[in-house]
């Protein structure tokens, strides 16, 4: 007989179980533990990068820079690492990865955050700019954080809460932002600019990390580009790292190597056809194949024992930046003196300014360096200014002759005896100024500008400016300190309303120093005459570059060395800031030194279209700027 068909309550039983267990197994699914995933892969899977915020907004690619997932990983909160340093220079995605770090926070393993910012305006900046935008744009993190414009008193600018845990935000200028609760996660951004104490608390480092002593599971981030050695935060945590570096192998032999930036060449005068050396087989890599070395590169420890992760890089790795355009930001840096060349240093090479070795001039190279001058003026020279420094029984003063790029003669050093307070040594100093001096071309060129130094027989130095002020002879007075080499305006003393110019006599010793280390003529280089003696050039090098603290603050000073007089060095420096004035009122040398070489002799004449309706005189502003008396 055949079976009879189930009955309707067999049906309903079976649903009933079925839809038992399919609800058992959701809600097993709720309770188990979400699958593990390094901050890398979180990133690839869920973070969008904003397009005020990137310069390429869409998926993040952990692959684009795959230097990053190292560092990424070694911030999962199961990794063997608990402090992380990352050193390097900017433009390699090292504030994207302090991000993709607090998104993971927020969305995978929540807990109290504290972001230190160099200045509770840059925390302001960083919570507007970077956090907001990815909060708005990254799908998982929507709901977890309240928009900030609501009004919701847990999404503040420098506090924000979410389930489970919480952002503070502060300043490292600030002692209340560094010492109120307890943290799990210490991110440091840009150390190296911090303060070197939080008000009277001491060390804002010092102060933050101390905020994690109770997490067992802690994680402290130290992220910086690096300033002076010896004066560097984030040097002192990289050489207590592991000191990770990425090794990435040549695309023709396959050897592995550090890109540096010595390796990095290029045709003269040809900075867009930039290449990399292999350190091997010295094939020259063009910029394409940077992507190719970068996929298979592997990041190597030089301090293994060590139990803290630190990872070093420059922009020379940056996918976002060529080798070609890192060229022609060196010889940018290279050409405005050494302050540009150190910051190129710091922020694109991710390295140390060292002072004593930027600045340490030999003698013996500079001796070898001597020409031997003709009875006229170098054909490169467009320009002459002259610096005098006053002693109280002379006057020492140098002519320095300008050309293209500033470029540099030492024409003549004079020694004027006399005593200052007496007429006839200003007598002689002006006779000398109103020289003319003969040119190769044939022209003749006078003194075009003067600086005498104010602070011995202050009032004779006025005497003699004030007059002379429309011919460019100026009263200048050094001070030490972060000041730039010429001022925007004068000061006036009390008596005669004499122009007085506070030159920065540290900044142009700066100057004056890197250039010296120029060995090719050219733009910036030095040239100085046979009869240019030792003793002269011990005194042009009289002083040193040295980094000492006072309260625990970094301060850079230039220091006499002992024995040693520094007159040729004052002469020098009061040559160039006269040199300053002169471009600060107009003056274009570089246009000047066309002019003057379109009066070579052997040079073609041009054709001169003499307007019908009369001749017209065309003058450099900076000329026309002398007319005026004071």
């Amino acid at each position: 007989m055949p079976r009879s068909p189930p009955s309707c309550e067999g049906c309903n039983r079976r649903s009933a179980i079925n839809a038992i267990e399919e609800c058992v197994d959701q809600v097993i699914a709720a309770l188990e533990p979400p699958p593990k995933l390094t901050v890398s892969e979180w990133a690839d899977l869920n973070r969008r990068l904003s397009s005020e915020a990137s310069a390429e907004a869409g998926d993040w690619r952990t692959d684009r820079a795959p230097y990053q997932r190292a560092l990424l990983d070694a911030l999962t909160p199961n990794s063997p690492w608990e402090r992380v340093v990352f050193m390097s220079s900017s433009q390699v995605g090292k504030t994207e990865c302090l991000n993709s770090f607090v998104g993971y926070i927020i969305d995978r393993d929540p807990g109290p955050v504290l972001v230190v910012q160099p200045r509770v305006e840059d925390g302001e900046a960083w919570s507007k700019d970077r956090l907001a935008p990815m909060l708005r744009d990254t799908p998982c993190l929507h709901g977890k954080v309240a928009d900030v414009r609501s009004r919701d008193a847990n999404n503040r600018v420098l506090h924000k809460r979410f389930q489970g845990g919480s952002i503070t935000i502060a300043g490292a200028n600030s002692p209340a932002g560094l010492a109120m609760r307890p943290i799990r996660y210490v991110l440091l951004d840009e150390v190296d600019r911090y303060p070197p104490s939080a008000g009277t608390e001491g060390d804002p480092v010092s102060l933050a990390v101390k905020r994690s002593t109770t997490w067992w599971n802690r994680k402290i981030l130290l992220v910086s580009t690096p300033t002076v050695k010896g004066a560097s935060r984030i040097e002192s945590w990289w050489l207590r790292s592991n000191q990770s570096s990425y090794w990435v192998p040549c695309p023709e032999c396959g050897a592995h190597q550090v890109l540096v930036w010595p390796s990095v060449e290029w045709p003269q005068g040809q900075p867009e056809d930039a290449k990399y050396r292999c350190a091997h087989c010295a094939a020259l890599i063009p910029s394409h194949r940077k992507a190719w070395m970068l996929a298979r590169g592997e990041w190597r420890a030089a301090n293994p024992k060590s139990k803290i992760a630190g990872f070093w890089i420059n922009q020379l790795y940056s996918p976002w930046k060529e080798w070609p355009e890192t060229a022609v930001e060196f010889l940018e840096a290279n050409a405005g003196g050494p302050e540009t060349l150190r910051a190129f240093i710091n922020t694109a090479l991710g390295e140390l300014w060292d002072d004593e070795r930027q600045t340490s001039v030999d003698i013996a190279t500079l001796l070898e360096r001597r020409e031997t001058y003709g009875p006229r003026l170098r054909s490169g020279v467009c320009l002459l200014t002259v610096g005098v420094d006053v002693q109280l029984d002379r006057a020492e003063l140098e002519l320095i002759g300008w050309g293209k790029g500033e470029e540099s003669w030492s024409i003549e050093y004079r020694v004027l005896p006399g005593d200052p307070s007496a007429p006839e040594l200003w007598r002689a100093l002006d006779e000398y100024l109103n020289r003319q001096w003969l040119h190769e071309y044939g022209m003749s060129l006078p003194v075009a500008g003067c600086a005498i130094d104010s602070g011995f027989h202050t009032q004779q130095v006025y005497d003699f400016c004030r007059v002379r002020y429309h011919r460019r002879v100026f009263a200048v007075k050094g001070k030490a300190g972060a000041l730039p080499v010429w001022p925007k305006k004068p000061t006036r003393n009390t008596i005669n309303k004499t122009p007085m110019w506070i030159v920065g006599v540290d900044s142009a010793k700066s100057v004056i120093y890197g250039r010296l280390r120029i060995e090719q003529a050219g733009p910036g280089y030095c040239h100085f005459p046979r009869e240019r003696t030792e003793e002269w050039f011990e005194q042009l090098l009289s002083e040193t570059l040295t980094t000492t603290y006072s309260r625990g603050v970094p301060v850079r000073e230039w220091k006499p060395k002992r024995g040693v007089r520094t007159e040729v060095l004052d002469a020098r420096v009061y040559g160039y800031a006269a040199l300053c004035g002169l471009v600060s009122m107009g003056l274009r040398l570089d246009a000047e030194a066309d002019r003057i070489d379109a009066m070579r002799p052997d040079r073609e004449p041009r054709q001169v279209v003499t307007p019908a309706t009369g001749r017209r005189v065309l003058r450099s502003p900076w000329m026309d700027s002398g007319n005026r008396r004071v």
